[in-house]
């Protein structure tokens, strides 16, 4: 097996033995991409000078020393490009200082390798959005990869990245996880420092690791938590080693599957595979029962008041004045604002910023904005109530297997709906993991299917636990593409 399609942990005792040295994974992983990254197209670009040098003086000693990490271009690398895969900021922006997450991975010893493409300033769950191209799904390059953070996923799926970085503000790590066979999760709210992370919705995002096993994921998030002075939402908790539950049984853990989520609409055949995780996880001592979250059939329509209205105030720093793209030969101010941003921004971020100015205004403000926040409130307390009863909540990932590109072209509220059984977690700040739990067949071609997890805020050790126990009983994530 070549380096650059093993674990974090499978690479770290080969370093750590001598058998190989940094150099070799980080020249193993570029010989992937140029292989395959032109049909995958995972990566908007590859610094490999940086990544050959950091290499050469990496310090295996460390906990992640001398594994290369790919990074969502919406995450600051100092003297990188961050375009947010956005024309807006692909003509003349290089990060100048590193996100709070890069600088502490860095500390641990990780090596950044490359930029990796997304829906438009992470605004979509395919990554057609992008500014550049689509990015492919490793299973079947006719199909997307998920998104937002599609290329990411589509990288360690394609083993042309060990680990990446993704942010999620809806489903953005676990649903292209799920599309991609790997394991995707969004830590809860405030765990990991957002600075250095462009803002999409700020009450809502939230950075994490797509990694191959539960594992690298809980190695990785070990080193991207903690308080975050510049990040005035970051929280003063203490950070655990979420390392230390994996290997231990299930028995008696409580599994809650809300009756809200088997709903018609999700695929006959996701729901075949999700059905058999969960006979599996009772086959493994763990104890599952149904419970209710009732307000489920408001979360999307909560969403998309929420996290538009935050979208319009935070693009509107876009004005084509300070850095990113400006309009020339404009005619006055009003005419600069209006041509840059239209220039500037694709048709899915114009729509979020038209529908989040639309409800944050005059008259509309208390009648959605303000409406939705009770409404988050009310999906929250529900999260509460059930974990009264049980310590994980169970899911399918996604309603629908990876699709073709430009199925949904025309029909993005489709695509919005595809977001329906992650957008709650997000709502009410709960920690989300997405594991591989079966395959399925569609039109000849081979497909994951991805078991979400939601735990308790700040219980990742549990969600971890949970989720390890299941991943080392089943081969699913043992599994490759062609």
């Amino acid at each position: 097996m070549s380096l650059a399609a093993q674990s974090i942990a499978s690479l770290r005792k080969q370093l750590l033995s001598k058998e190989i040295t940094p150099t070799d994974i980080v020249k193993d992983v570029l010989t992937s991409i140029e292989k395959q990254d032109p049909s995958l197209k995972a990566y908007l670009s590859v610094d490999a000078e940086r990544a050959l040098a950091d290499a050469a003086k990496a310090d295996i000693s460390k906990p992640l020393g001398g594994i290369p990490i790919g990074i969502k271009d919406n995450i600051n690398v100092k003297g990188a490009p961050c375009t947010c895969a956005s024309k807006f900021l692909a003509e003349n922006y290089t990060a100048p200082y590193n996100a709070t997450c890069v600088n502490q991975l860095h500390a641990a010893g990780a090596l950044s390798l490359g930029r990796l493409n997304m829906d438009e300033f992470a605004m979509g769950s395919s990554t057609e959005n992008s500014a550049f191209f689509a990015s492919r799904n490793p299973w079947d390059t006719e199909r997307v990869p998920g998104g937002s953070s599609g290329g990411s996923a589509s990288a360690v799926g394609g083993d042309i990245a060990i680990a990446a970085l993704g942010s999620d503000t809806g489903g953005s790590i676990r649903q292209p996880s799920a599309f991609c066979g790997c394991v995707g999760i969004k830590p809860t709210y405030g765990r990991v420092s957002r600075f250095g992370l462009v803002a999409f919705a700020s009450s809502l995002d939230q950075i994490g690791p797509i990694t191959k096993t539960v594992e690298d994921a809980a190695l990785v998030l070990n080193h991207l938590c903690g308080k975050d002075g510049r990040d005035s939402t970051s929280l003063d908790a203490a950070v655990p080693d979420f390392t230390s539950g994996l290997g231990q049984d299930i028995k008696g853990l409580r599994f809650g599957l809300p009756k809200e989520y088997l709903v018609d609409g999700v695929d006959a055949r996701i729901r075949s595979a999700v059905d058999a995780a969960i006979t599996h996880i009772q086959g493994l001592g763990g104890i599952v029962e149904e419970i209710s979250l009732p307000h489920t059939d408001v979360g999307i329509a909560t969403y998309y008041v929420i996290a538009p209205a935050e979208a319009s105030t935070n693009l509107s720093r876009f004005d084509g004045v300070r850095y990113g793209h400006r309009a020339e030969n404009t005619k006055d101010v009003l005419d600069h604002y209006l041509t840059t941003r239209a220039e500037g921004f694709g048709p899915e971020v114009k729509r979020r910023i038209l529908l989040g100015t639309y409800v944050l205004s005059s008259g509309y403000y208390d009648a959605y904005y303000v409406k939705a926040q009770k409404a988050r409130t009310l999906i929250r307390k529900d999260f509460d109530e059930a974990f009264k009863k049980v310590d994980i909540v169970l899911s399918p990932t996604t309603p629908e297997l990876p699709f073709k590109l430009g199925a949904h072209s025309d029909d993005p509220l489709s695509v919005y709906l595809a977001d329906l059984f992650t957008i709650p977690a997000n709502l009410a700040g709960l920690p989300g993991i997405s594991v591989p739990c079966g395959f399925v067949e569609d039109g000849g071609t081979t497909l994951p299917v991805g078991l979400q997890m939601v735990g308790r805020a700040l219980d990742e050790v549990t969600l971890l636990r949970a989720a390890h126990a299941y991943e080392q009983s089943t081969s699913w994530h043992l599994k490759k593409p062609r």
